[in-house]
């Protein structure tokens, strides 16, 4: 962390001393690692995931999650001042001091720390610790300021919470959790590389080596399109060999990759578009959501007697179709 100028400004109210810590956790990004967690947990309980312990999890993922927003916060607060988009943050605007704010980081840690290792278990515990580690030391501090695969190293913070959902549940990770972490680690470069070529600008103002920033449009835009070739097959591992997901996923997987591939070849078409990399976005964002919600509807009994109905009816007409 460097120290860096503030325009102070002070709360009239505790309602606003409130929102501004709320800020410093970064929730919107939160809620994307929640439904991850939370579609995990139903693919290893087999679609009857026990809600308390539902919510147990999806609160301390969201406090191991906040917590390590908010040190990010308080390692960029001088390059948050520098843009425009970020200078009115908590930190940088003054309205949050900072030793304020890391004794908030550390109570968040170690009551979602508690709370899953009283309430799920200490793997889970661990797991979710670690993914503050990983954002926090090996992307924020070691990757972000210093190599253009910042992103892709770093990306495993993020494919952390499935994780935790699934330990959370089995008390153990086996092959489907880690597929699942595969599948988010290989979303993050085109997400976060499409945001990127988006806003470059800010990026190169303070220094931080993007992909866009530091070798251009048209490479980035190679490498997302070489990142989502690998995502997309990905997601039907659940399918097969795996077998934990069933005709609702693929038909879901299916629709949802074939979009995710054309929004990406039209950005590798155009690599300068900026309307053709918010698409892309904007989309990853909903792709990753809606898969998530697949693969929890797909897991549950009543979508399980469905298919098989389903099935049924259709090989009974089948049999009944005169043959020569």
């Amino acid at each position: 962390m460097q120290d860096t100028p503030t325009q102070t400004r002070h709360h009239e109210n505790f309602a606003q001393v409130i929102q501004s810590y709320w800020q410093l956790t970064k929730p919107r990004i939160i809620i994307l690692l929640l439904i991850t967690t939370a579609g995990s947990m139903w693919i290893a309980s087999h679609g009857q995931v026990d809600p308390a312990l539902l919510l147990v999890t999806l609160l301390g993922g969201w406090l191991a999650a906040a917590s390590a927003n908010v040190i990010n916060c308080l390692y960029d607060q001088d390059i948050d001042y520098e843009m425009e988009r970020t200078r009115h943050r908590p930190l940088p605007s003054g309205r949050i001091k900072p030793k304020d704010a890391l004794g908030f980081a550390l109570a968040l840690a170690l009551l979602s720390y508690t709370l899953l290792t009283l309430f799920a278990n200490f793997l889970a515990a661990c797991l979710a610790m670690s993914g503050i580690v990983c954002y926090v030391l090996v992307y924020t501090h070691w990757l972000k300021r210093h190599s253009t695969q910042n992103i892709v190293i770093g990306g495993a913070a993020g494919a952390i919470p499935p994780l935790v959902g699934w330990a959370a549940v089995t008390g153990d990770l086996s092959w489907p959790a880690w597929v699942f972490f595969a599948i988010i680690f290989f979303w993050t470069p085109p997400h976060f590389w499409a945001l990127a070529m988006m806003i470059q600008k800010d990026y190169e103002k303070v220094g931080v080596p993007m992909l866009p920033v530091v070798e251009g449009d048209h490479t980035t835009a190679k490498q997302i399109w070489f990142y989502s070739l690998i995502l997309i097959p990905l997601t039907f591992v659940l399918v097969y060999p795996l077998g934990v997901m069933g005709a609702f996923y693929t038909v879901t997987a299916l629709g949802l990759g074939a979009l995710f591939l054309k929004k990406a070849w039209v950005l590798l078409q155009e690599p300068s578009d900026y309307q053709a990399a918010r698409s892309l976005f904007k989309y990853s964002i909903f792709y990753m959501m809606l898969l998530s919600a697949g693969m929890a509807i797909d897991s549950l009994p009543i979508t399980h007697h469905f298919t098989s109905h389903l099935v049924d009816h259709f090989s009974t007409l089948v049999s009944t179709l005169p043959t020569r």
